[in-house]
């Protein structure tokens, strides 16, 4: 297959396959840990309004799907090419990251959590993909 159509193949995956985890853990996570009493989770308007009522747990479920999505997303993106896989699975990093930032523009919230999840969710979890694809596709050759 064409190196560049298996990068834009790998990219595209990559960002539908994180996506899919990240929002899937989103709808999940109210069954999880329940929000607080009378809030709705379903709209930004709902959210924006009831935020300030949010404790840290309440945080704890969307960081995950945050990290645990990037960390997906990079790591089909890392698992598809042949080369250059840690530059792909930041490559996934950066999208989510831009999505991240964007998300506190239009969801503000606390900064603590903005800080962490900035820093911590996005590309050093791509890096994890990245490393970890490594790591399964030389385990795959030596067999």
């Amino acid at each position: 297959m064409n190196i560049i159509l298996k990068g834009i193949i790998a990219v595209i995956l990559g960002v539908i396959a994180g996506s899919a985890l990240n929002m899937g853990l989103i709808m999940i996570s109210g069954s999880i840990i329940a929000p607080p009493e009378g809030v709705i989770t379903t709209t930004t308007e709902g959210l924006k309004e009831s935020l300030h009522l949010f404790e840290a747990k309440h945080f704890l479920m969307p960081f995950l799907a945050h990290a645990l999505g990037t960390l997906f997303g990079a790591l089909i993106a890392a698992l598809i090419v042949s080369d250059h896989k840690i530059r792909f699975a930041l490559g996934i990093g950066c999208w989510f990251l831009l999505g991240g930032i964007t998300m506190t523009f239009i969801l503000p919230s606390p900064l603590w959590f903005t800080v962490l999840d900035l820093s911590l969710a996005y590309i050093p979890m791509a890096y994890l993909g990245g490393k970890l694809a490594i790591k399964l596709t030389s385990k795959t050759r030596l067999t």
